[in-house]
């Protein structure tokens, strides 16, 4: 299989292709799909369990928001019987966490999601519930609607002058720290995933200790995922780091970022004077927790992203990634993608597709040998950007070749991970003209090496192969034999293909001396107008000093 088949195989478009909403979405995401050419719309809401997962058996990506679970028993039912389409799933906001990325990755299901579009309303939310923290609004205005009008009661802070952490500098972090700045707010940042000491041009110092800076900060704000590290980190222990006085808390992120139970403990003892949430460990929380009418507690039922603007952009971002991954354009959005850049340059293709074409034929050349670990090398200034992309779309393509499981960019490093397969991509320093090198390393002594390029004709051209140097196109069918290098082979092997009556198109030979034996060895690579005949490969084989012989079919020029 080819690097083009495969990504024919990848984002493999039927005359109508389906797409499943399956959840509560914004009609401006249905719409943009239904404007496409060659898309099937369908609508199907309150799918769970196995009829969810006979559902998407039937479609090629699916669009969702929270409230559809995607689990793996949902996937291993989905993918029961090996006739499953899907291909690609789409989350409509920020969070995956209803989705089992493990599973999906491994079955070379892509995930993406809209985190972008709903920034800033994510961001203004958070902003707004500081806002009526500090200044009491919910409880005021409470009083007022019961008839009160203690004004006592509800005095508040002002956020002028007062210190904001903020834990999470992504896109949502940033976005509330310029507003915060603009309020005459300091912020400070803790991102152990930004390698600097400040951003937004020096004006919000970065500290690698999130306990160094609770000690610092009146506020402090979560703007990340909910991950093993994240899982309550803000806790006893944390709350212990805070300075004297307290320190407001707002979550807009994702409940269990902050343990709840030690945050009431806060409350109580003072270490924290005041909590806005907007997400909770369970959704919604029971009706008897103490977290609804806690005194000190802010809530909103997850409206971070809930505005009209927000609705209507995670909906059309959401449905334009998963549209543009089925139909081949790239990736936006990638949530399991590892690094991987899908929206390559012509030239990036180009090298792409001859990565495919550089593997298959090496694969033809040694045949079936246990496999260690690949590297694969990029030059030219052109081709740098892509190279993780170029080395897992060649790492896929020689797997394709062992296995019977399907392999494709998204579960290839997966696959080659539980197989102790390493993969290394190597970036060359001497950055001259576009030149593309993938060398096969086994489990015992074997090294095989081939080496590639396209030149200004924009036409492909192995240069290398396996020791042997040569120049030829690699396309359509293709025979390769080594024999040892005495005179007549040519000769030889040019009157079985002429009894045969197949004609050869182009025939190149390349010499190299085998160390072992100290004799030298030659390649011969015929390029033939149709594939050639079984009986033909075995004269061929049994043919005297011919020691290899492989047919292989590619496509291209």
């Amino acid at each position: 299989m080819t690097s083009e088949a495969m990504v024919a195989v990848l984002w493999e478009t039927i005359s109508r292709m389906k797409i499943l909403i399956a959840d509560k979405l914004a009609p401006e995401g249905a719409q943009y799909l239904e404007s496409l050419p060659g898309i099937e719309v369908w609508t199907q809401i309150g799918l769970a369990g196995i009829e969810l997962a006979d559902v998407l058996r039937e479609h090629d990506g699916v669009v969702i928001r929270s409230a559809v679970q995607i689990t793996a028993d949902v996937l291993n039912q989905c993918a029961a019987g090996g006739q499953s389409k899907l291909k690609a799933i789409a989350r409509a906001g920020v969070g995956v966490d209803n989705i089992d990325l493990p599973t999906a990755t491994s079955m070379g299901i892509a995930v993406m999601n809209s985190a972008s579009a709903s920034t800033i309303t994510t961001a203004e939310h958070a902003f707004a519930l500081m806002i009526a923290l500090a200044r009491n609004i919910a409880p005021a205005h409470i009083a007022i609607a019961g008839g009160g009008w203690d004004r006592s009661k509800f005095t508040g802070i002002q956020l002028h002058g007062k210190t904001l952490g903020i834990v999470g500098m992504g896109r949502i972090g940033t976005t509330l720290a310029q507003r915060a700045l603009a309020f005459g707010m300091k912020v400070i940042g803790h991102d152990p995933f930004i390698n600097a000491t400040s951003t937004l041009d020096d004006q919000v110092p970065l500290l690698q200790s999130f306990q160094e800076m609770l000690s610092q900060v009146d506020v402090v704000s979560f703007h990340v995922p909910k991950t093993d590290v994240t899982t309550k980190m803000l806790d006893s222990k944390a709350f212990d780091a805070v300075k004297p006085g307290g320190i407001l808390v707002i979550n807009a992120a994702r409940g269990g970022i902050v343990d709840e139970e030690d945050l009431l403990e806060a409350l109580e003892s003072g270490k924290c004077i005041g909590a806005a949430l907007d997400v909770f460990e369970n959704e919604p929380p029971p009706e008897n927790s103490p977290l609804r009418n806690h005194p000190k507690i802010l809530t909103t039922p997850h409206l971070g992203a809930s505005t009209v603007e927000a609705q209507e952009a995670v909906a059309v971002g959401a449905c334009k990634a998963l549209a543009t991954y089925l139909r081949g354009e790239g990736m936006i959005g990638a949530v399991n993608a590892g690094g991987l850049v899908l929206d390559l340059s012509d030239r990036q293709q180009a090298f792409v597709d001859l990565s495919g074409q550089m593997i298959a034929l090496l694969h033809a050349a040694i045949g079936e040998e246990p496999l260690g670990s690949v590297k694969v090398t990029v030059r030219g200034e052109a081709l740098a950007g892509a190279a993780d992309t170029i080395a897992r779309f060649a790492l896929a393509q020689l797997l394709s070749q062992h296995l019977d499981e399907p392999v494709n960019v998204i579960n290839a490093g997966l696959i080659a991970e539980q197989r102790h397969i390493d993969l290394q991509t190597i970036i060359a320093s001497d950055q001259g003209e576009d030149r593309l090198a993938i060398e096969l390393k086994g489990t015992g002594y074997f090294i095989h090496k081939v080496q590639g390029a396209i030149y200004e004709d924009g036409l492909p051209r192995i240069t290398h192969l396996d020791g042997y140097a040569m120049d030829m196109v690699p396309s359509g069918n293709m025979v390769l034999l080594t024999n040892k290098d005495v005179p007549g082979r040519i000769g030889m092997v040019g009157q079985l293909f002429g009894n045969a009556k197949m004609n050869i198109a182009e025939m190149v030979i390349g010499r190299k001396l085998d160390t072992d034996t100290n004799q030298s060895i030659a390649m011969m690579i015929l390029k033939l107008e149709t594939a050639p005949p079984e009986n033909l490969l075995e004269q061929l084989r049994k043919s005297p000093g011919i020691l290899r012989v492989a047919s292989v079919a590619l496509s291209g020029n």
